[in-house]
């Protein structure tokens, strides 16, 4: 069994892929080419934003839309501890300072009532209302600039709550869409959802190219010229003018024609991927699984990147994942350490006990095998070894 099983979706589309490879061998324009544009046309609609800007990988996604709003060193940005290494990341290569903020326990995503009272420590100046880095001027905390949410195994924050924050203190909210593009929340699509959405094509995400891919979705016009110019060396009006230091960012041509083939059946991908989900619901609650599962919020569709439950303690994780190792039923952990005590982040000067939600979930937190082509029939084998059925 697999985890996520990319090989069945490649045969059921091979030939077409493989056309879309030989017309761009065809016209040689490996680099821009016009699947590029093309696929930036078809997903901004999708999205339902005026614009779309495909990059590299969704790490240059969320670069290239921190660079759009010049954040620069001594900046501060609020993120979730929760996600990813890249997350946080991006911040830190502009030698921002993040600031984390714990997550709902329910959703995995961003607590807005967290939010609040870590803005609210940076406002007054008190260390005592909210952790914050030990590094910060503890006399002079900066204004935060930002806040990049996370859309954590393709669920969307809550954007009502973040959005109404962000105006109040005059921020700009960059969202990570990395795992949800497809989701929908009352607000409307997935990587719509915020000043600038970024996604990933990484091959495993719902929408996964055949390598690294990514891409920033606006409605405003200022920031998409801005990306723009950063995503090819700051360029100006030729290649050889340079408005501003940027990146080298672009989209294979290559990997836009494979995304552009697998966007045609991602619709019907995400219907299955629900299913899925559904059935795993279903399975688990009539066994009496000794586990949290995942609940969406009321109008929220997921785009079920992973299907992720909590054990009850870390030591019955270890339990569970074993049993399911044995019967040959991969699992794995996202994430088993939050980004505050990850080493990289050591010069943040967090401490353990800072964030207690996101350290509780990071202790018993793992993901059964998810992928739309998922058989019933592999799902009630997993579903009764969790269960210990006979």
């Amino acid at each position: 069994m697999q985890f996520i099983d990319l090989n069945i979706q490649q045969k059921r589309i091979r030939a077409k892929i493989e056309k879309r490879i030989q017309m761009v061998l065809d016209h040689g324009q490996y680099i821009m080419g016009p699947e590029v544009k093309s696929l930036e046309t078809v997903l901004s609609q999708y999205v339902g934003v005026k614009h779309g800007l495909a990059c590299a990988s969704g790490t240059d996604a969320l670069l290239l839309a921190l660079m759009a709003y010049d954040v620069r060193p001594g900046d501060v940005i609020l993120t979730t501890p929760f996600t990813f290494m890249a997350t946080a990341e991006v911040i830190a290569l502009l030698q921002a300072t993040p600031v984390f903020v714990d997550i709902d326990p329910a959703t995995f995503n961003m607590d807005p009532e967290q939010l609040r009272k870590a803005i609210k420590a940076l406002e007054t100046h008190d260390a005592g209302i909210h952790p914050l880095p030990q590094i910060l001027n503890r006399r002079l905390f900066p204004h935060p600039r930002g806040i990049i949410p996370v859309d954590l195994f393709g669920l969307p924050a809550d954007y009502e709550s973040i959005n109404a924050l962000a105006k109040e203190y005059d921020l700009f909210v960059i969202e990570d869409a990395a795992q949800s593009f497809g989701a929908e929340s009352l607000s409307g699509k997935a990587c719509s959802l915020a000043h600038i959405g970024c996604t990933s094509f990484f091959p495993a995400k719902p929408l996964g190219a055949y390598g690294d891919g990514g891409m920033c979705f606006t409605d405003n016009t200022e920031l998409q010229e801005k990306m723009l110019s950063l995503r090819v060396h700051g360029q100006g009006r030729n290649k050889y003018e340079n408005l501003c230091i940027g990146i080298n960012g672009r989209l294979d041509t290559l990997q836009a024609a494979i995304l552009l083939e697998k966007f045609e059946i991602f619709p019907d991908e995400l219907q299955k991927r629900r299913k899925v989900a559904h059935r795993y619901n279903e399975l688990l609650k009539e066994g009496n699984a000794p586990l949290t599962l995942p609940k969406l919020p009321p109008g929220v569709l997921s785009a079920w990147a992973q299907y992720s439950v909590l054990a009850r303690s870390s030591h019955e994780r270890s339990s569970i994942q074993e049993k399911l190792r044995k019967a040959e039923i991969p699992t794995a952990i996202y994430y088993p350490t939050p980004l505050h005590l990850q080493p990289a982040y050591g010069f943040l000067g967090y401490s353990k006990g800072d964030f207690p939600v996101s350290e509780a979930c990071a202790d018993r937190i793992f993901s059964l095998p998810m992928h739309p082509y998922l058989t019933e029939d592999e799902q009630r084998k997993i579903a009764s070894v969790i269960c210990d059925e006979p």
